[in-house]
């Protein structure tokens, strides 16, 4: 993992962006924050159980989806499994090392 800070290239509103291997922070002090770091880090095992461009093209796919069900931007970027389970174990130190193989899918469908 490559981890860059890259005010510019991280959307409004984000502090993140992971494009296997890189991590991309938006201000120096996010290379500390160890929440966000192991978030980024989910989406980096993410990326390679899907290798990459699948990845980024169910990522796609997923928040339109979720556009038309949500009709709100922020509750379907919420709601893409990807971010599902990287929110929901962000805090989690130990999730990549317990995590199972293709553990996003879990996170398709609301409980």
């Amino acid at each position: 993992m490559f981890l860059i800070v890259a005010k510019y290239l991280i959307p409004k509103g984000f502090r993140g962006l992971t494009v296997f291997p890189f991590v991309f922070v938006k201000y120096p002090e996010d290379k500390q924050n160890i929440i966000l770091v192991n978030h980024e880090r989910i989406h980096l095992r993410q990326q390679l159980e899907l290798l990459i461009l699948p990845f980024f093209m169910w990522y796609l796919v997923e928040y339109l989806v979720r556009l038309v069900q949500y009709r709100n931007a922020n509750l379907a970027y919420r709601n893409i499994s990807f971010e599902r389970e990287a929110y929901g174990k962000e805090n989690d130190f130990e999730h990549l090392k317990n995590r199972s193989f293709l553990d996003f899918l879990k996170y398709l469908y609301k409980k």
